[in-house]
């Protein structure tokens, strides 16, 4: 019987498909090639982009592509901000090569100085420009005072920025748990208040977080040992109308008891 809620978590990219099964898991997020390098995303999996597609779909694993962590569209720097560019296109092609639902890119700063409009109108002219043959998912982030999906508000501009270009149908949003508690947002009630600046959640990470409430600190932990409000994160899960992924540590044994832990209070 299929599971209410298809559950999976962040895998080595060698074989994603494995890693997945291993985990009991119908969804399998991964990086395409070095997370904190500017390297053209590279497929790890032996078998090429249309076998590990097909082997996706035979297995019944969806696909999700993280994207590298060096990104930040929206920054006033071209040394980051066109490279960025660059680099998110080459990501989502490839993506969409091995049928991925979806490329999750955290939704990057500007400098404390600087007005954020600046950040939220550098992303809209990055969706104009790419390519987006697979939906690019957004993420919120936990920290940074001038980040541009910290907290909702940012979001809401964020949103009411890019909603004019003709690309705004293929973004979504990635609402992260640990993210949203260490950036200062309630969980419990969170997806409505998401949904209404979104209209949308394509994805959930769900994470505990090793820090408080409104840290600032992106430090993932296995549910159970963190700071999040476990009624609000099941809440998440639940109501959400999203494939999960778990970003936990531990490998197949701590990221398995975490997918237990959201089964047995679903």
């Amino acid at each position: 019987m299929a599971e209410p809620v298809a559950l999976g978590a962040h895998v080595d990219q060698d074989d994603p498909i494995a890693e997945a099964l291993a985990r009991d898991a119908s969804v399998a997020q991964f990086f395409l090639g070095d997370p904190q390098s500017w390297k053209a995303p590279k497929l790890a999996y032996a078998g090429g982009a249309e076998v590990l597609k097909g082997v996706a779909e035979e297995a019944g694993v969806q696909l999700f592509v993280h994207a590298p962590y060096v990104m930040n569209v929206a920054s006033s720097n071209n040394r980051i901000r066109i490279p960025s560019r660059k680099l998110l296109q080459q990501t989502l092609t490839l993506a969409a090569q091995i049928g991925a639902k979806g490329v999750i890119v955290h939704g990057g700063h500007v400098t404390a100085d600087e007005d954020p409009q600046l950040g939220f109108d550098n992303w809209r002219k990055a969706i104009d420009g790419l390519t987006i043959d697979v939906p690019l998912l957004i993420e919120n982030t936990a920290g940074g005072a001038n980040a541009m999906a910290r907290k909702l508000e940012r979001i809401d501009q964020l949103w009411s920025t890019i909603e004019g270009s003709a690309n705004a149908d293929r973004v979504g949003f990635c609402l992260d748990t640990c993210h949203a508690h260490a950036g200062g947002e309630e969980l419990v009630g969170l997806v409505e208040r998401v949904k209404a600046i979104t209209g949308r959640i394509d994805l959930v990470h769900a994470n505990d977080s090793r820090d408080a409430f409104d840290s600032g600190a992106d430090r993932h932990t296995n549910f159970g040992s963190g700071q999040c409000d476990p009624e609000g994160l099941v809440e998440v899960v639940r109501v959400a109308g999203a494939p999960v992924v778990v970003e936990t540590p531990g490998g197949v044994s701590g990221q398995s008891d975490d997918l237990a832990w959201l089964r047995e209070r679903l």
